[in-house]
C-alpha cells in the first residue's frame, strides 16, 4: 500500500528537468514557427496520464468498466489511459507532450506544466482535500504553536511543504521559524520513528500511521485550508481546441462513475469494491481515503467552486507560495510571470503569458444535460 501511494503526490524535485523539456522543443506548443500562431491538429486518438490517489480511482473504473470507451466511441475519438506509478514522472511526460491529459494538483500544475510554457487546461476541478495531509508533532497534548524551533521531515517543494507555510501563517510563524528537512515519501514513516525526529508533514496512507503513533499530536491538516489542494484532470489546451470531442468524452465518463459511486445499491458498492482493489487497499480502507477527500460529486458541485471568488483568492495562496520558492521558473522576476485564467474571464498575472486555465465550459454541459 505504501508503494504505490507513496509516489502520488511527492513533489517537485523533478520540476527543473520538467521546464528543461518544455524548454526544449518538446511540448506541443513549441512546434509553431516563431512569431506564428499555432494552429491545432485535428486529432481521433488521445492518451491520458494517471498515477493511483483515492480521488482518481474513479479513471481506473471508468476504463476498466468500459464507460471511458463507451463515452469515446460516442464522439468518434479513442482515449487511452495510461497508469504511471510515479506521479511528479506522469506530469514531466505529459508537459514533455507524450500525454494529451494527466492529472494533477493545482499547485503542481502551475510550477510544472504552465511555468514550464506547456498551455494547460483544468477541464475537471475533481476535489480537494479535506484531511488527507497533515502535520503531526511527538507529545500529547500538542498545538500547531509548539513546532516552533524543531525539525520537520517532509517532501520538501511538496503540498506538504505547502501545507505547513500555511499552518505556519496561521499561528503567526514563518518557515524561519522551523527548519525542513527533505525526506522522501517512501521513508516519512520510517523517519517519523527515529527517537530524534519531533514532526512531520505528510498525507494518506503515511499520514494515517503516523497520527496512529502512541504519543503524537496531530496538530494541523488539510480540512483546515479547504479548497486550496485541489485534484484535477488537465488537458493539454491545444489538444482540446483541436477536438472538443476529448474534452466531452472525459468530462462524461467522469461524471457517469460519480454517480454511481454516489449510489447505494450492490452496483456502487461493487464499483467501490474494484476502485479499492485497484488501489491496493480494501473496501474500508478506501472509504477511509474518502472520507477526507472532498469529492464534487456532481458537475453543479464542482461548477459552483470554479465559478467563485473563491477559487481565484485560494490560487493567489498557491502562486504565490510558488513564486516566493523558486517554482515558476528559473529567472521569474515576479509572481506575475504565468498567467491564470478563470472562467468568466478573470485573470491573474501575465495576459500575455496565459499557461493554465480553469474551464468550466464542459462541466457545465454536464450539469445541463448536454453531453
Amino acid at each position: 500500500m505504501k508503494a504505490w501511494f507513496g509516489s502520488m503526490r511527492a513533489g517537485l524535485a523533478l520540476v527543473v528537468a520538467a521546464v528543461a523539456l518544455a524548454a526544449c522543443g518538446q511540448s506541443p506548443e513549441s512546434k509553431a514557427p516563431a512569431g506564428e500562431a499555432a494552429t491545432p491538429e485535428a486529432r481521433k486518438e488521445f492518451n491520458i496520464g494517471w498515477s493511483i490517489y483515492a480521488g482518481w480511482m474513479p479513471w481506473a473504473y471508468a476504463e476498466k468498466s468500459g464507460i471511458l470507451k463507451k463515452w469515446a466511441d460516442k464522439y468518434g475519438i479513442r482515449i487511452e489511459l495510461t497508469q504511471i506509478n510515479d506521479y511528479v514522472e506522469s506530469i514531466n511526460q505529459y508537459t514533455a507532450g507524450k500525454f494529451d491529459a494527466c492529472v494533477m494538483t493545482n499547485m503542481d500544475m502551475l510550477t510544472i506544466p504552465a511555468a514550464g510554457g506547456v498551455d494547460s487546461t483544468a477541464l475537471i476541478v475533481g476535489d480537494y482535500s479535506n484531511g488527507n495531509d497533515g502535520i503531526v508533532l511527538k507529545g500529547k497534548g500538542k498545538t500547531l504553536a509548539d513546532i516552533k524551533g524543531q525539525s520537520i521531515n517532509l517532501v520538501e517543494l511538496s503540498v506538504s511543504h505547502y501545507l505547513l507555510a500555511r499552518g505556519l501563517s496561521s499561528v503567526g510563524l514563518k518557515e524561519r521559524d522551523i527548519k525542513v528537512v527533505n525526506t522522501s515519501d517512501a521513508d516519512i514513516v520510517a523517519a517519523f520513528k527515529a527517537p530524534t525526529t519531533t514532526a512531520t508533514v505528510t498525507w494518506k496512507p503515511q499520514l494515517s500511521e503516523v497520527a496512529a503513533t502512541p504519543n503524537t499530536s496531530l496538530v494541523f491538516d488539510s480540512s483546515k485550508v479547504p479548497g486550496e489542494i485541489l485534484d484535477l484532470m488537465v488537458v493539454n489546451t491545444r489538444a482540446l481546441q483541436a477536438d472538443p470531442a476529448l474534452g466531452k468524452a472525459l468530462v462524461g465518463a467522469w461524471y457517469e462513475v460519480l454517480t454511481l459511486m454516489a449510489g447505494k445499491d450492490a452496483k456502487s458498492t461493487a464499483a467501490l469494491e474494484a476502485m479499492a482493489k485497484a488501489s491496493g487497499t480494501d473496501l474500508a480502507g478506501f472509504r477511509e481515503q474518502l472520507a477526507t477527500t472532498h469529492l464534487y460529486g456532481t458537475p453543479q458541485l464542482a461548477l459552483a467552486y470554479a465559478n467563485s471568488a473563491e477559487l481565484p483568492a485560494k490560487m493567489d495562496l498557491v502562486r504565490k507560495f510558488s513564486f516566493d520558492h523558486g517554482l515558476l521558473g528559473k529567472g521569474a522576476k515576479s509572481v506575475d510571470v504565468v498567467g491564470i485564467q478563470f472562467p468568466g474571464g478573470k485573470l491573474q498575472g501575465s495576459a500575455s503569458n496565459v499557461k493554465m486555465r480553469f474551464d468550466a465550459t464542459y462541466m457545465q454541459m454536464a450539469a445541463d444535460g448536454k453531453l
